[in-house]
């Protein structure tokens, strides 16, 4: 098995031991705000009946909005870990949920209407995983990412320097995108339409008291063509 593919079974089992979605900063004020922003972006396009491939699930935190959409989603993760705690969380009619290899998926070519993930791509071979989402996604289909920001300074230490990843209960492997690069790849690949924006000045940390206040800075600064290139994630979007 490949290493990498073995070091996210591993943080699956952490993350299903230590509170994942403490881990994954959703569970404050500002991170539910933050997930709430998120849901929106990742869904606001689909119609029901179509067919959704959820990559990257965990524990369903966002399968079971996108399941609200009436969609057939189909949620995938590497973890056993975390799809447990995922089937228990989201017992939904339209929803399935698999343990699959994102590099090796065993679905036919063509079955999706939609990809989508919440700070997933990070974790993967990210040629290998784009190749593969473009394999079983419809022609004129459309995938929707949200990511870390390789420009952002706190992303940037937290996801190169090895004890800071330790300590912020990253996996081993995960990293983050610069959206220019991401973007050239999606490119190469064959997507068409391939859009990537910068967005989210608002740290999870902050006390509720400030979120007001450091989210009208954020979407001030969103709108700033040297500033946002810094913003904490990117959003990305793009058709076959």
């Amino acid at each position: 098995m490949d290493i990498r593919i073995k070091n996210e079974i591993e943080h699956g089992k952490f993350l299903a031991g230590h509170g994942a979605g403490e881990i994954w900063n959703w569970e404050s004020p500002a991170g539910k705000l933050r997930w709430a922003r998120r849901v929106n972006m990742l869904t606001e396009f689909i119609k029901p009946e179509r067919t959704v491939l959820e990559l990257g699930c965990g524990t369903g935190y966002f399968t079971k909005e996108i399941a609200k959409t009436g969609a057939k989603v189909v949620a995938i993760d590497i973890s056993p870990d975390l799809l447990t705690i995922a089937k228990g969380n989201v017992p939904c009619p339209n929803v399935s949920f698999l343990e699959e290899n994102a590099y090796r998926m065993t679905f036919e070519n063509g079955r999706f209407d939609y990809v989508i993930g919440s700070s997933v791509l990070h974790h993967l071979d990210i040629e290998k995983a784009i190749s593969e989402i473009y394999r079983v996604l419809k022609d004129g289909g459309i995938i929707a990412f949200t990511e870390p920001n390789m420009m952002n300074p706190q992303i940037a230490l937290q996801k190169n320097i090895p004890y800071l990843k330790r300590k912020l209960g990253d996996s081993p492997d995960e990293t983050a995108f610069f959206r220019w690069k991401i973007s050239k790849l999606l490119k190469e690949q064959g997507f068409k339409k391939v859009d990537i924006m910068t967005f989210d000045f608002l740290h999870p940390a902050i006390p509720p008291i400030f979120i007001k206040t450091i989210l009208s800075i954020g979407n001030f600064c969103e709108k700033c063509p040297i500033v946002k290139e810094i913003a904490g994630s990117i959003f990305i979007k793009a058709y076959k």
